[in-house]
C-alpha cells in the first residue's frame, strides 16, 4: 500500500495564520475530497477506507484536517464553521483541480455546501453523510436549556459532556453566533450538482428529519436520499462504507 503525500499549507493572514495538514493521493479525476465531521480527523475509518478506496481504483483522493483538529494547528475552541470554511477552500483551490467531488460527513456536509456555492465553478457531485447544516444553531442552540445558555453569554462557553471521547469539550459562543451567518435551511439550497445523501435512522445527533429538511431546500438540484434503518451517526460499519464508496463512485457520472 503506498502512502498519501503530506503536505502543510498556511490559511489565514498573520495572527489568524494557521498551518493545515492535507493528504493526498494522486489519481483521476475528479479528485475526490474527504470533509470531515465536528472534532474529527482523517484518521477516522470513512476517511480511510475512502483513500484506501482511491488507492483501489487509481483516483484522486484529498483529506485535510480543519484547524483544531488532528494534526493542524490552531487551538479547537477558536473554530467557527467560518473559518472552517475558509480552510476548505483554500485547501479545495490549491489541490483538488476542476469539479472535485466533496464528501461531507456531519458539519463536513454543511461545510461541503458551503463551500459548492463559494467554488468558482460547481463540483461534480456531493455525497453528504448526516449532514448537519445549520448544526449550531438547531441542534445546539435551540435545544440547549436556558442554564447552559446563559453560561455560554457570561462566560463565553460551555463544556460539553460526549459519548464519542473521554474529555467534555467547549462549545464557545463566538461557534454559535458566528454560525449564524451560514445558516441555509432558511431558503432554497442550490449546488448545481447532483447529490447522494446517506442518513442513518437511529441516528441521535443528526435526525433523519433534519436531512429531508435539507432535501425540501434542495428543490432544483438531483438528490437521492439513502436511509439505513438501524445506523447511527457515524455510520462506520461494514455495511455502510460499502453504501459511502458505492455513492461516491456514482455521483459523479451523475453530473
Amino acid at each position: 500500500m503506498t502512502d498519501p503525500i503530506a503536505e502543510r499549507l498556511t490559511v489565514g493572514a498573520d495572527d489568524e495564520a494557521r498551518e493545515i495538514a492535507v493528504l493526498r493521493r494522486a489519481g483521476d479525476g475528479p479528485c475526490v475530497v474527504w470533509l470531515g465531521g465536528f472534532r474529527s480527523d482523517v484518521s477516522g475509518s470513512k476517511a480511510v477506507a475512502l483513500d484506501q478506496w482511491g488507492e483501489r481504483e487509481g483516483r484522486a483522493v484529498l483529506r485535510f484536517d480543519y484547524s483544531g483538529h488532528g494534526a493542524s494547528g490552531g487551538r479547537f475552541e477558536d473554530g467557527t464553521i467560518g473559518r472552517w470554511l475558509e480552510e476548505a477552500l483554500a485547501v479545495i483551490e490549491r489541490y483538488a483541480g476542476p469539479a472535485p467531488v466533496l464528501v461531507g460527513s456531519s458539519m463536513g456536509g454543511w461545510i461541503a455546501l458551503l463551500a459548492a456555492r463559494r467554488m468558482a465553478a460547481p463540483p461534480s457531485g456531493l455525497v453528504l453523510i448526516a449532514p448537519a447544516v445549520d448544526f449550531t444553531e438547531d441542534l445546539m442552540w435551540a435545544t440547549f436549556p436556558e442554564e447552559v445558555r446563559g453560561q455560554i453569554l457570561r462566560e463565553g462557553r460551555w463544556m460539553r459532556e460526549t459519548d464519542y471521547a473521554p474529555e467534555p469539550y467547549p462549545i464557545t459562543r463566538e461557534l454559535v453566533e458566528e454560525g449564524r451567518r451560514h445558516l441555509m435551511l432558511g431558503g432554497p439550497i442550490r449546488t448545481g450538482a447532483p447529490v447522494h445523501i446517506l442518513q442513518g435512522m437511529e441516528d441521535k445527533d443528526v435526525p433523519w428529519a433534519h436531512a429531508m429538511r435539507l432535501v425540501e431546500r434542495l428543490a432544483e438540484d438531483d438528490v437521492v436520499v439513502t436511509l439505513v434503518k438501524g445506523g447511527d451517526h457515524r455510520l462506520s460499519r461494514d455495511e455502510d462504507i460499502i453504501r459511502l464508496l458505492e455513492a461516491v463512485d456514482g455521483v459523479a457520472p451523475r453530473a
